[in-house]
């Protein structure tokens, strides 16, 4: 969908460039937006190298084992029909972990085994789940700890302080995942799908 709809701006903007005379600015927009695009990516790939790295070493040291034990508890709330030795959780936490990293392209997969995973526990359902609705909703309002990403898009436009925005993300993040598990629970209770069994 997305596609078509950025076809259907660069046909227009062409249009109009071309009815009010102005398509040599069209395309010269066009041309600095490409050249600006491949700065970006360069100027990223520095920072996510390091970061990725670091999050290697962090996961080499037994950081995700510590995280991942940390958050067994929290896990047994948000998921209580799951066991706590079931592959689903087990890729739920990692996923979690690589998302507090700032390891989006590690908690990408691993998402989707979690899905997955929890796909073979609803017997082939066309329903969800209350675990994997619970599921993306973490997924998708995740805390990060390290927002490795958008610190280094902050470094590669020339920010003068690129990690200052780590607190706010934390306190919006972490509103974020309470108003959502808040709001999964209580469409739970509202439909009555607590009663479901994996």
């Amino acid at each position: 969908m997305l596609n078509y709809l950025w076809f259907g701006m660069i046909i227009i903007s062409i249009i109009i460039g071309t009815v009010t005379g102005n398509i040599e600015k069209v395309t010269s927009a066009m041309l600095n937006g490409a050249g600006g695009a491949v700065e970006l990516c360069i100027g990223l790939l520095g920072s996510m190298c390091l970061w990725t790295g670091i999050a290697k070493v962090a996961e080499r040291a037994g950081l995700v084992e510590i995280i991942s034990k940390l958050l067994r508890p929290i896990t047994k709330i948000l998921f209580p029909k799951l066991k706590s030795d079931s592959k689903a959780l087990g890729a739920i936490v990692m996923n979690m972990v690589a998302n507090m990293l700032g390891m989006g392209n590690a908690a990408t997969p691993l998402g989707l085994k979690a899905m997955a995973e929890l796909d073979k526990l609803n017997d082939g359902s066309q329903i969800a789940s209350d675990e994997m609705c619970m599921f993306v909703v973490i997924n998708t309002a995740s805390i990060q700890l390290i927002p490795s990403t958008l610190i280094a898009m902050r470094q590669a436009a020339g920010a003068v302080s690129p990690g200052e925005v780590i607190v706010p993300i934390w306190i919006s993040s972490i509103a974020a995942v309470v108003c959502g598990v808040l709001a999964a629970k209580l469409f739970q209770n509202i439909f009555g799908r607590k009663n479901r069994r994996l």
